[in-house]
């Protein structure tokens, strides 16, 4: 096999040009083999193998820097700098990262997992690569998907000024996860099909560079007429932005490609290279579902579909029922989402109510600012975005919802502990983010019926307010248990024979706490449960209760120490003097790496196991 060949960076280069292609079906098998096992980003990843090939050849590494949007496409990089091995613990955990780390190997040069950044790092390795004194090439990579998001127009805004070489790629797949949406996406298919331009590409601008006079005729033709772009290609944005443009090309032409990735190593400015590519290309099932294969459960080659049957609805799939009964008794109720109809469940609200449902790209400071504007129009807009996607749009929560108390609803998919993603991933800060700004609530449910039931009560509540709900299968149990929310209240589950301790836990911690509760009564040890529902206002009532009735309280939550349920419990028992001990059961301070959630769970100590010897260690 040629990938055999390939067991460090630069090894490429020792490949016959003639086996480009066959290269590049290794790679695509390869890909298709392992991901099937482990899961992973498949669609992104084959649609960029061509692309990434032409890059590790027409560049040097670590001396050159490649910066990838996102990152969820690097797989083919790592392949290409000696990580193939890793390919059996990718996305496992104490294995290899799905996403580029620096930590990891030094040809990744910046670690990325959000979308939109990659311009702006890039600009900075530049910057500090001219400033040292340096001559390496730095490419930043980023998609038409990310391209929707404010912070690459801030980024191009400043590349505009370089008198340096930069050089962007925009890979272009007229997809994010889900279809793209808006003006950018307009506006590069307009580019796309103007076959005229194409073909005037590929039959003569690029052969001309390989001859031995082409340039002086292509320098001549760029002084004629403003270029010839300007009579062929719509708008010229990046042009006029002061960028120079490059494109289309075919972004599964290897050779083609370092081509034009040579004539942008030219040029003593910013430049983007405009490259089509196709999402999920060489293998026919994530042609036909680019958003299925976008983030991939194991799954079946042959067929492609999921080799874990899907018995139990989760979360995700709960919400998008209760916003369909929403959407039936409110006219005033409306959705918005981030580029994730699939991925938050609004895809059938979108379906029945496409007048009441609004992706605005990947651009959540704009969805907040957006939803803002609609409650000040007298709608219920309700925002569901994941919630390490979340932490994007805090300036606009505070400024735009919060000051002015608007009701707006955010459905904060993904909250806890998401496993696999990893660090960029996890959403273990919305607690502590959200609790520090006044005038917003926080609720989190138990189990799949009380997220029906917070739902229907944060539409009615006319105040910012936010349900967070984890990934995964939706907890089925306790579902006696469904006393009426009422603001700031919390809900006794359980009450414990001879208990000295209450576990006061909110959200997925609750069924953590049940479990507790029988891991400890088989040692003939009992506690209560409270279900705590809210982070902000927190039931101060049942505190004092609880600190008259029992020896300790011990606060359960999927979030960080710092800003969370505990510390707000610790904080106002020590002001109220209050007679009880608080134990915190928290995620540590600190980023978690990628694993399986049960995994990552055990090892920072907030499974069920670990929670139940710290209780009874309060029993001796």
């Amino acid at each position: 096999m040629l990938l055999d060949s390939i067991n460090q960076a630069n090894d490429i280069k020792n490949i016959d040009p003639k086996d480009y292609d066959a290269l590049a079906a290794e790679i695509r098998e390869f890909l298709i083999n392992k991901i099937s096992v482990n899961g992973g980003h498949l669609g992104s990843n084959l649609g960029a193998v061509e692309l990434t090939m032409a890059l590790h050849l027409s560049l040097d590494f670590p001396k050159d820097k490649i910066v990838w949007d996102v990152g969820h496409q690097s797989y083919t990089h790592k392949l290409l700098t000696g990580r193939k091995d890793g390919f059996e613990s990718l996305r496992k955990f104490g294995g290899m990262s799905g996403f580029p780390k620096r930590k990891e190997s030094d040809c990744d040069c910046f670690d990325t997992g959000h979308s939109s950044t990659s311009i702006s790092a890039g600009l900075g390795l530049v910057k500090a690569r001219d400033i040292r004194g340096e001559d390496s090439t730095v490419v930043a990579v980023i998609g038409d998907g990310s391209l929707t998001g404010g912070m690459a127009y801030e980024a191009l805004n400043n590349a505009s000024r370089m008198d340096t070489n930069f050089i962007i790629i925009l890979n272009d797949n007229n997809m994010s996860i889900s279809e793209n949406v808006g003006g950018v996406s307009k506006y590069l298919n307009n580019i796309r099909t103007r076959e005229n331009y194409q073909n005037l590409k590929d039959s003569i601008y690029y052969p001309l560079l390989e001859k031995k006079y082409g340039q002086p005729i292509i320098d001549f033709v760029r002084k004629t007429k403003n270029s010839i772009k300007q009579l062929v290609v719509p708008g010229m944005f990046f042009e006029d932005m002061g960028i120079k443009y490059l494109g289309p090309v075919d972004g599964h032409d290897v050779k083609g490609l370092m081509t034009v990735i040579k004539e942008a190593k030219r040029c003593d400015t910013s430049v983007l290279v405009h490259v089509i590519t196709e999402k999920g290309r060489g293998y026919e099932p994530a042609m036909r579902h680019p958003a299925r294969f976008h983030g991939a459960e194991p799954f079946d080659i042959e067929t492609g579909l999921p080799k874990r049957k899907k018995e139990k609805a989760n979360y995700t799939d709960v919400f998008s029922t209760v916003m369909i009964k929403l959407g039936a008794r409110n006219d005033k109720v409306v959705a918005i989402t981030a580029a994730m109809p699939d991925g938050t469940g609004l895809k059938r609200f979108h379906n029945i109510y496409p007048d009441r449902f609004f992706d605005v790209g990947i651009a959540e400071q704009h969805a907040v600012t957006f939803a803002a504007g609609l409650a000040a129009g007298g709608l219920r807009p309700i925002v569901a975005i994941y919630s390490s996607f979340l932490q994007r749009a805090y300036d606009q929560i505070v400024h735009d919802v919060c000051i002015q108390n608007l009701p707006v609803v955010f459905a904060i998919d993904r909250a806890g502990l998401v496993g696999s993603d990893g660090e960029t991933h996890q959403g273990i800060f919305d607690l502590s983010y959200l609790s520090s700004i006044p005038n917003m609530h926080i609720m989190a449910p138990k189990n799949k019926w009380e997220l029906s039931d917070m739902m229907k009560f944060a539409v009615a509540s006319g105040v910012p307010i936010a349900v967070r709900y984890p990934r995964g299968e939706a907890y089925d149990g306790l579902k006696d248990n469904r006393d009426e929310i009422v603001m700031g209240k919390s809900e006794l589950i359980v009450k414990g024979d001879n208990a000295k301790v209450a576990l006061f836990a909110i959200g997925s911690m609750v069924k953590i706490a049940v479990e507790v509760r029988e891991i400890l009564l088989e040692k003939g040890i009992d506690v209560t449960i409270v279900n705590a529902r809210f982070a902000k206002p927190i039931d101060t009532d049942m505190i004092d209760e609880l600190a008259r009735d029992y020896d300790y309280i011990v606060s359960m939550e999927e979030n960080v120490a710092s800003g969370g349920l505990g510390e707000k419990v610790v904080t106002y028992v020590a002001d109220q003097g209050l007679d009880v001990k608080v134990e915190t059961v928290t995620v540590p301070d600190e980023y978690v790496e990628h694993g399986s959630v049960d995994q990552l769970r055990a090892e920072i100590g907030i499974d069920a196991e670990s929670i139940a010897k710290r209780v009874s260690e309060l029993y001796l």
